[in-house]
C-alpha cells in the first residue's frame, strides 16, 4: 500500500518548547492583509466506532473511489490554485530549478547492453523525448538495430503512460508488456510480433504487470488484478491469436493478505508462481515446456517463512529465513523440495550479515549481503569456497547490487554502483582476474566534479542506546563552523531500506548551501531483519523516535539548527514526517510530505481500500483493540493538535493507488483547522498522476523544482 520503487522508481512524542515556531508568527511569508485566502474544507459530522472507542472525522465526505464527485475535484482545483498564487513569486526560480535539473540529464542516453539468446539488449533515449525506446542487436553490438519497443510512440495521445513487464519470446520474435494510461497500476496486456514490428489489436485487460512466456512461444501466463482491491491474485494462461475470454484461470490466491507473481527461472527451464505476504511466501513450480501442466508447490506455506527460488544448472536455489534470521542460501532438487531437513546448506547464517540476494554462475556463486548497514558483493568459488572475496568499493556510504546477469557459462559479473557522490555506474567484474571495468557512469552535464562534494558516515545514539547510521553530503567548502540548511529524509517501513544514492537533482540544494541526510531509521533493513523487526506493529514508535533523535543529533552538532531544518518523505516515509510533525514541530523549520499515508486507522480498517488486508503484518490489525489503539496513537490525521506547525508542503497525485488522494486532503484540511501558527500549509494534487508522480523523463522534475522552490524561499 504505501511501498514506493519510484522512487524511481517513492519517500516518515515530544510536545515541548516551540520558539521557533513561535517566531514564524510575527515572520509570515506573507503581510496579513494581503495574505491569499486558503480553501477551506467543508466540515460535515462523520462519526466512527471502534472498541467502544468514537472518533469524529469530519473531512471522511473528502473520499470519492471514482474521483469523478464535482465537488471535491473543484476543492483539489482550488488547493492547487492556492499554492500557485502563493508561490507566484517564485516562478522564476520554479523555472530555473526545472531547467537546472533537467541540464544535468543527457538528452541522448543509453544503457550498457547485455547478451540474451544471441541479442544484445538495451534502451535509449533520444533528444526532446520523454521515453525510452528499447532496442536490440543480432549477434554483435556491431549488427543492426532493431526497435523492441518505442515509448514515445505507444504514449502518444495520453497525459501519462507507462510501459512496464517486457517480456520476449523464446523464438525471440514476439514481445509482451503491459502499458498504463491512467496511473493506478492496473496493466493491459500487448502483443507486438518483432519480425513485422505491428503491435497487434489484440489485448488483455485488468492485469498486474506479471508475465512470463512458456517454452512453446504461444502460451503467456498473466496475473490479474482485483479492480477495487488493486490485489493481484489470479493467474491466467492465454494463447497467442485467441479471445481473452477464452483464457484459462490456472491459480487464485484466496487469502486476501497475499499476492502473486509469475517469473522464468535464470535457467529458463521453469515458471516460478510466487505467492507473497509480508511474513510469508509460497512458491510453485511448473516446467516451461509443460504450460498445460500443474504448478506445484516447492514447499508449501508455513508461518513466518519467507522463501524465493531460482534454479540454475542443475539445482534449485534458496533464499530462506528457516532458522536464519538474516536469512541463508541452500539448495535442493524438485524431488526433495517439500522437505526443508533434506536441503543442503550452501551459505550459512551470521547474525551480523544479512542476506539480500544472490546469482549463480557455472563456476561461481555471488552474494549480495548487507553488513554494518552498507551492500557489498561477496564472489564464492564453487571449487573453493574459502578462497572468497568482497569487492572493494573505497568509499564510506555506498550502494551495490547486482546488475543484469542472465548468462550461467561466463566469468564475467555484472554490478551497479553508486554513492552520495558517485553517479550510477555498472561495471563488469571478471571474478578470476578481479578485474573492474566500467562499462557506463550516468553523465552529470554542466562540468559535475564528485570532488567538490564530501561524504560522512555518522552514528547516532537513539534515545533507547541504539546506534542509528546517518550518510550525509554537502560541498567540500562548506563553512562547517555554523549550521546550514539540512535536507533530512527518510522511509523506515516495510524492511525497505534506502540505501546512500546519487541524485543530480539534489545537486541544486548542495549548491546553494544544503546539507543532505539520510536517516537509517528502523523499520527497514539497512543493519538486518531486527532492524525491520523493531520499527513495526507495536514497536513502530521507534520509526519517528529514530528520526526525531537523528535531527536533534544533527542540531547539536552543528550540522543544521531547528530553523533550518527539513524533514522530508514520501508514502509510508509521509507517515514518518507527519508523525514527527505532530511530536516534534519546534524541531523543524519545514515539513515536505510526498504521497503520505497519514490515515492510518481509518485505512486499515477499511478492507476496501487498495491493498490493505495484506499489510496486517507491517502495521497491525486495527480490528484488534492493541494495534487499533497503538496505532492511534501514531497515525498523523488522527493526533493533528491544537499547535504551533512548520511549514508544510504536502503533495499527491488524484490517481494514486497505493495511498489515496483524500488521507493528504483530509489531513491538510484538519491541520487548517485546527494548528495555531501563521506558517504556509501547501496542498497539491497532480491531477493527471498516481504514486510515482508524473510519468516521462522530465516532467517529473516540474513537482522537484516546486518544491526545492518552496524550501528555498522558507530556509536560509
Amino acid at each position: 500500500m504505501r511501498k514506493s520503487i519510484l522512487m524511481l522508481t517513492i519517500a516518515s512524542l515530544f510536545l515541548g518548547g516551540c520558539a521557533c515556531l513561535k517566531r514564524s508568527k510575527k515572520e509570515a511569508s506573507v503581510p496579513k492583509n494581503d495574505a491569499p485566502k486558503p480553501p477551506i474544507a467543508k466540515r460535515v459530522p462523520h462519526a466512527m466506532t471502534h472498541h467502544g472507542h468514537t472518533r469524529q472525522d469530519p473531512y471522511y465526505w473528502l473520499r470519492d473511489d471514482s474521483r469523478k464527485d464535482p465537488e471535491i475535484l473543484q476543492y483539489l482545483k482550488d488547493e492547487n490554485a492556492y499554492v500557485d498564487v502563493v508561490l507566484k513569486s517564485t516562478e522564476k526560480l520554479q523555472e530555473e530549478l526545472f531547467e537546472e535539473i533537467k541540464g544535468r540529464i543527457k538528452k541522448d542516453d543509453a544503457s550498457v547492453p547485455y547478451l540474451l539468446d544471441g541479442y544484445w539488449y538495451y534502451t535509449r533515449f533520444e533528444k526532446g523525448k520523454e521515453y525510452p525506446i528499447h532496442c536490440r542487436k543480432a549477434g554483435s553490438l556491431e549488427g543492426v538495430e532493431e526497435i523492441v519497443l518505442d515509448v514515445n510512440q505507444e504514449a502518444t495521445g495520453h497525459s501519462y503512460y507507462r510501459a512496464l513487464g517486457l517480456k520476449i519470446s523464446e523464438n525471440n520474435q514476439l514481445l509482451a508488456f503491459g502499458e498504463d494510461t491512467l496511473s493506478r497500476r492496473i496493466y493491459t496486456l500487448r502483443f507486438k510480433d518483432l519480425k513485422t514490428g505491428k503491435v497487434s489489436d489484440e489485448k488483455v485487460e485488468g492485469t498486474a504487470g506479471s508475465y512470463a512466456w512458456a517454452s512453446d512461444n504461444k502460451t503467456i501466463f498473466y496475473v490479474k488484478r482485483d479492480e477495487k482491491t488493486l490485489r493481484a491474485y489470479q493467474l491466467w494462461r492465454h494463447t497467442l491469436g485467441t479471445d481473452a475470454s477464452s483464457d484459462t484461470l490456472i491459480f487464485e490466491e484466496k487469502d486476501d493478505t497475499f499476492h502473486i507473481g509469475i517469473r522464468r527461472t535464470k535457467s529458463r527451464k521453469y515458471l516460478i508462481l510466487r505467492s507473497d505476504s509480508t511474513l510469508v511466501t509460497e512458491e510453485r513450480v511448473l516446467s516451461a515446456d509443460n504450460p498445460n501442466g500443474t504448478f506445484e508447490p516447492f514447499l508449501l506455506r508455513e508461518a513466518n517463512h519467507e522463501y524465493a527460488v531460482d534454479h540454475a544448472g542443475d539445482r534449485f536455489f534458496i533464499r530462506t529465513n528457516w532458522q536464519a534470521e538474516n536469512f541463508r542460501l541452500m539448495s535442493a532438487t524438485l524431488e526433495n523440495s517439500g522437505d526443508k531437513s533434506s536441503w543442503e546448506s550452501v551459505i550459512p547464517p551470521k547474525d551480523d550479515v544479512y542476506l539480500e540476494s544472490f546469482e549463480v554462475f557455472k563456476d561461481f556463486l555471488v552474494t549480495n549481503q548487507r553488513e554494518d548497514g552498507l551492500l557489498g558483493l561477496t564472489i564464492i568459488p564453487w571449487a573453493k569456497p574459502d578462497a572468497a572475496h568482497n569487492i572493494d568499493f573505497g568509499e564510506v556510504a555506498y550502494s551495490a547490487e547486482l546488475g543484469v546477469n542472465p548468462s550461467y557459462d561466463t566469468t564475467t559479473l555484472r554490478y551497479t554502483y553508486e554513492s552520495l557522490v558517485t553517479p550510477d555506474s555498472v561495471f563488469d567484474y571478471d571474478m578470476v582476474s578481479r578485474e573492474k571495468t566500467l562499462k557506463k557512469q550516468d553523465e552529470v552535464l554542466g562540468g559535475y566534479d564528485p570532488a567538490n562534494y564530501k561524504t560522512e558516515r555518522l552514528w547516532v545514539t537513539a534515545r533507547d542506546g541504539v546506534k542509528v547510521p546517518v550518510s550525509l553530503v554537502y560541498r567540500r567548502d562548506l563553512d562547517r563552523s555554523q549550521p546550514h540548511p539540512l535536507y533530512q529524509y527518510g522511509y523506515g517501513s516495510y524492511g525497505y531500506s534506502i540505501d546512500p544514492y546519487f541524485a543530480a537533482a539534489r545537486l541544486s540544494l548542495l549548491e546553494r548551501g544544503f546539507i543532505v541526510a539520510i536517516a537509517h531509521i528502523r523499520g527497514g533493513q539497512e543493519m538486518g531483519r531486527q532492524w525491520y523487526e523493531n520499527g513495526k506493529l507495536l514497536k513502530k514508535m521507534n520509526t519517528f523516535t529514530d528520526f526525531i533523535d537523528v535531527s536533534k543529533a544533527l542540531i547539536g552538532q552543528g550540522y543544521t539548527a531547528s530553523d533550518k531544518l527539513v524533514a522530508v518523505g514520501g508514502s509510508a516515509g509521509g507517515l514518518l514526517v507527519g508523525a514527527v510533525a505532530n511530536m516534534a514541530p519546534e524541531t523543524y523549520r519545514v515539513v515536505v510530505a510526498h504521497v503520505p499515508f497519514v490515515d492510518v486507522v481509518t485505512t486499515m480498517l477499511d478492507e476496501s481500500i487498495p491493498l490493505t488486508t495484506f499489510e496486517y503484518d507491517e502495521w497491525g490489525n486495527p480490528n484488534d483493540k492493541t494495534y487499533y489503539e497503538y496505532m492511534l496513537s501514531y497515525s498523523p490525521y488522527d493526533q493533528v493538535g491544537e499547535q504551533d506547525y512548520p511549514h508544510l508542503l504536502v503533495m499527491t497525485g488524484l490517481h494514486d493507488s497505493q495511498v489515496q488522494y483524500w488521507e493528504p486532503a483530509k489531513w491538510v484540511a484538519r491541520l487548517r483547522h485546527r494548528k495555531t501558527d501563521n506558517n504556509l500549509l501547501l496542498f497539491h494534487t497532480n491531477m493527471e498522476a498516481g504514486h510515482g508522480g508524473a510519468s516521462g523523463r522530465f516532467r517529473r522534475y516540474k513537482e522537484t523544482a516546486l518544491e526545492y522552490a518552496f524550501l528555498l524561499t522558507r530556509v536560509r
